[in-house]
């Protein structure tokens, strides 16, 4: 809501800025309130043709279209400067109201006059008359010097990448190998934004083209203030159960961040201080540092599950609404390998069969008589296995420690393979809130929906008030990763929210083994679709 509350009063403000303008250029000022007739003689005043007017009506176009005219306005009244450019393109309304307290009379329809006097010059060059070129070159009101033309084209360069990737499409590369067999680690994605519903930026004070962190100096790119509210324009599609999605990783709005990774603080347990000695130095500071929904990091995991569905995990099938579901063609579990001492396995054929060797969890998978684990296809498990009448291949068995909702009482003999039951919440539905089931919930109440939930005793208080009850007020997904003994997903951190999806993606643009160009390009994944089954 916030954000329709701007743009109207943004829109009034310009219609304000307008009728003190309009004048000015010899037209009714009441004309600046008037819908449609302030566009047509807007365009009239800077030289336009008033049909053109109508490119403010094709969403995208229409927000290049204003700042254009924003620009050649202020310019029609003299305001020739790279910082009045700046500002009426920045925020047009501001720049209009500076223009009529300034006392700065209309000059004419800047297009037009700018048009002539590339004429003259044209002809003085044409004729010959080098005297005449010098004065009119060293008059020229409309000269722009080197290193203004390349400061706005820059600008507007990294203007329109910024508004694509905001609004339209933005480029990914797969970090980790969660999604390993269907999108690989070095996998350079196109996500669109559009097609599950465009978000309006919530933090819009930043650096464009970065997402949460300044590189080498490792400080936040943004201000968290202002902010606007959140607000998604309607969807293209609805977000389908079974592919791939991008969104904001949920538990990561207080997070340690160190050189390997971000962690969640209320995530970090025995086994994440042990691996990263930087980690413990930061926690034992509190030093973490709190995000806004849109500048949490950015997961890609397979949306398995919608709002108000039920999941549970058997034998590491899963099961959705009590119906099998679907399996992913590439999806990967840990296996235990025991090579005999005469098998040979070729690292040649392993990677025509899509093992990497970086998907090794221990060991190296080509040494006879020798143990390793390793994350394999059902389909590559068997290929092996075919290697050597010898060759045992066999699941692995991982365990499950931190389980969402992180109480023992409730996941007790839960695994990553054995999980569940759990419920994912629909928008608009209720359900009984008990202290033994509060921990599905607790997150969703207290953070993902800004409400204060207390617990007195045996009681649940939300927002002051007793309840016995909760209903949602946005729809939930449940997300996992295709090499499910190797993804952090709703499994470990619960449900996605949907404020929190970014968008779907698209297609593998470039790809290189293993995440680095050393090992080579993957040639073969090139535009692949990354909206993989």
């Amino acid at each position: 809501m916030s954000v329709l509350i701007f743009l109207f009063i943004s829109y009034l403000l310009t219609c304000f800025g307008l009728s003190k303008l309009f004048p000015k250029a010899g037209i009714d000022a009441s004309k600046a309130w008037i819908p449609g007739v302030n566009f047509v003689e807007w365009c009239k005043i800077i030289g336009k043709k008033p049909i053109e007017a109508l490119w403010l009506l094709v969403p995208i176009v229409n927000i290049f279209t204003f700042a254009g005219m924003s620009v050649d306005l202020v310019r029609s009244f003299g305001k020739l400067g790279l910082g009045d450019s700046f500002l009426a393109a920045v925020y047009a309304p501001l720049k209009f109201l500076m223009v009529d307290k300034e006392g700065a009379k209309y000059v004419g329809p800047t297009l037009v006059l700018e048009h002539q006097y590339a004429d003259k010059l044209a002809e003085a060059e044409k004729s010959g008359d080098k005297y005449k070129m010098t004065q009119l070159e060293n008059g020229n009101p409309y000269k722009k010097s080197a290193f203004r033309e390349w400061g706005e084209s820059l600008f507007f360069a990294v203007f329109a990448a910024a508004f694509i990737r905001m609004f339209l499409i933005e480029a990914f590369v797969i970090p980790t190998p969660s999604m390993e067999g269907s999108l690989n680690v070095g996998d350079y994605l196109f996500v669109s934004k559009a097609h599950y519903g465009i978000r309006t930026p919530m933090t819009i004070a930043m650096i464009p083209l970065l997402h949460n962190q300044i590189p080498f100096i490792n400080t936040e790119s943004y201000l968290k203030k202002p902010s606007l509210d959140y607000y998604r324009l309607p969807a293209i599609e609805n977000i389908a159960v079974g592919k791939p999605f991008v969104f904001n990783w949920p538990v990561g709005d207080s997070v340690y961040v160190t050189k390997q990774r971000p962690y969640a603080v209320d995530y970090v347990g025995p086994n994440e201080l042990g691996s990263d000695p930087e980690l413990a130095a930061k926690v034992a500071k509190k030093d973490f540092v709190v995000r806004p929904i849109d500048k949490k990091d950015h997961y890609i995991k397979r949306c398995v599950a919608g709002p108000g569905d039920s999941l549970k995990i058997v034998n590491r099938q899963l099961y959705i609404n009590g119906k099998a579901a679907n399996n992913p063609k590439e999806m990967q579990f840990l296996y235990k390998l025991t090579t005999p001492p005469t098998a040979s396995i070729s690292k040649k054929k392993l990677d025509e069969w899509g093992v990497d060797m970086g998907d090794s969890a221990t060991g190296n998978l080509v040494d006879p008589g020798r143990q390793s684990l390793v994350f394999l296809t059902n389909e590559q498990a068997g290929k092996i296995k075919g290697i050597d009448p010898g060759m045992i291949v066999e699941h692995y068995d991982i365990g499950g420690s931190s389980l969402f909702p992180k109480d023992t009482t409730l996941t007790r003999g839960w695994t990553v393979d054995n999980y569940g039951p759990i419920w994912i919440p629909a928008k608009g539905s209720t359900t009984a809130l008990t202290i033994k089931n509060l921990p599905f919930y607790s997150r969703v109440i207290g953070v993902y929906e800004g409400n204060k939930l207390e617990v007195k005793g045996q009681d649940i208080y939300i927002n002051g008030a007793k309840a016995t009850s909760y209903t949602f007020k946005q729809n939930y997904y449940w997300a996992m990763g295709d090499n499910r003994h190797n993804s952090e997903d709703s499994r470990a951190w619960g449900y996605v929210p949907e404020d929190h999806i970014v968008g779907k993606p698209l297609f593998i643009w470039f790809s290189t083994k293993e995440g680095s160009m050393t090992n080579g390009i993957n040639w073969n994944r090139i535009f692949k679709s990354a909206n993989v089954d």
